[in-house]
């Protein structure tokens, strides 16, 4: 069977197995699940609302909310559907990397290119070995991860062959975010990701700026507003850098944290600029 069929043929049994909490996002094809928001709800529910920063405590009273988010999210995104999600950086668009039919889906509700890269989303700076080669100390792997930066690697066998296919290199992201390492450690697979946008236009900050993508979503989880304020360096998305030459490093895209990182990488570990070739 083919993948794009298993992740069609899945999607109905894992949904229901997992009794989510929906309302309507204007369209019988897309869901909108809010993590709950300190507000009047049924007897005996328990309410969370994810900060726009993912600043909630494992202890927290209020995880079970939480949990019930990642687990509505688990459930989708192994049935092979693309879900909106809160990062540290952008609102983004996330898929299970090893469904073929999910990427394409990816593509084609944004109107992005297919010559252009999809970053990989992991929990673990450990799950970096698996996916790519390394050839950078692990210590700029933990200085640099989590965080606000794309570090762009040689992928290794186990990308699936349909990510990426035009490159011998994949992009990896671990955001500074709570939800999206949990989300990540529990789906226990990588994650395709991209801005949650139409190609060309600009990146979003809050759910309401990409609502006409929802009809095209499974499932919208609101983080609330990221970033503190409007201006045009709150969508400057991550910092992209490329690690695939030993011993130099490449700036792709300058992102928002092009200063920090390019200390990290020319002070502490005396890595050498010279021109980015990923994108």
């Amino acid at each position: 069977m083919s993948p794009a069929r298993r992740c069609r043929g899945m999607r109905a049994a894992v949904a229901a197995s997992v009794g989510l909490s929906e309302v309507s996002a204007g369209s019988r094809s897309g869901r909108l699940f809010r993590p709950p928001s300190p507000a009047p709800a049924a007897p005996g529910a328990r309410l969370l609302r994810l900060p726009g920063s993912g600043a909630v405590q494992a202890a927290s009273p209020e995880r079970a909310g939480w949990t019930e988010a990642l687990r509505a999210a688990v459930a989708e995104l192994r049935a092979g559907a693309v879900v909106a999600v809160p990062t540290d950086t952008l609102y983004g668009l996330a898929c299970a990397a090893s469904c073929s039919a999910a990427l394409r889906a990816v593509y084609r509700l944004k109107g992005r290119s297919e010559a252009k890269p999809l970053a990989v989303c992991l929990g673990r700076v450990a799950d970096v070995y698996r996916y790519c080669r390394v050839r950078v100390p692990e210590g700029l792997l933990k200085d640099l991860l989590p965080g606000p930066v794309t570090l762009v690697m040689e992928r290794s066998e186990e990308l699936n062959k349909d990510l990426n296919p035009f490159t011998p290199l994949v992009g990896i992201r671990i955001p500074d975010h709570a939800f999206m390492q949990d989300l990540a450690q529990m789906f226990e697979g990588p994650l395709a990701l991209t801005s949650a946008n139409l190609s060309s236009q600009a990146s979003s900050l809050n759910v309401e700026e990409f609502q006409d993508l929802w009809p095209q979503l499974s499932l919208v989880i609101d983080g609330g507003q990221i970033g503190g304020g409007q201006s045009p360096e709150c969508r400057l998305g991550s910092t992209v850098v490329d690690l695939s030459v030993p011993g130099k490093f490449g700036i792709i895209r300058p992102g928002c944290a092009l200063e920090s990182t390019t200390d990290i990488l020319q002070q502490k570990y005396g890595l050498l600029p010279s021109h980015a070739s990923y994108l």
